[in-house]
């Protein structure tokens, strides 16, 4: 029975694990006719705010990501010899949606300071 249950535990993990790695589509509008047609403070000021929810939920991904790995960490006997695949699987995508969110608010701090320009 504890076969069992620890089969399952690892299968459903393993399986949020999947779940949370599939990434949407960070940009939901058409951004290559969005950043052609700006040509407003009002259309730079729609890219900043796009751009900030996109670092937002980049930040969002990185703390679950810790929790993940803090769980990975704390229980690598539940996960036998993927313990530590798991890790540093985390470990990538902390770093990855840290880059994506850094690059985010850069692009929103540039797309800000256009919006302030054209005025």
């Amino acid at each position: 029975m504890k076969n069992i249950t620890k089969a399952l535990l690892t299968v459903s993990l393993t399986l949020g694990l999947l779940a949370s790695c599939a990434q949407p589509n960070p940009h939901p509008m058409d951004m290559t006719a969005a950043i052609q047609n700006a040509r407003t403070p009002t259309d730079h000021q729609a890219l900043a705010e796009h751009y900030e929810q996109a670092a937002k939920d980049a930040e969002a991904k990185v703390e679950e990501h810790k929790k993940l790995l803090d769980q990975y960490k704390a229980r690598s006997y539940l996960y036998g010899k993927q313990a530590m695949s798991f890790q540093s699987h985390c470990e990538a995508l902390i770093r990855s949606y840290q880059q994506v969110a850094k690059s985010n608010a850069e692009m929103a701090r540039m797309h800000r300071q256009m919006a302030m320009e054209s005025h």
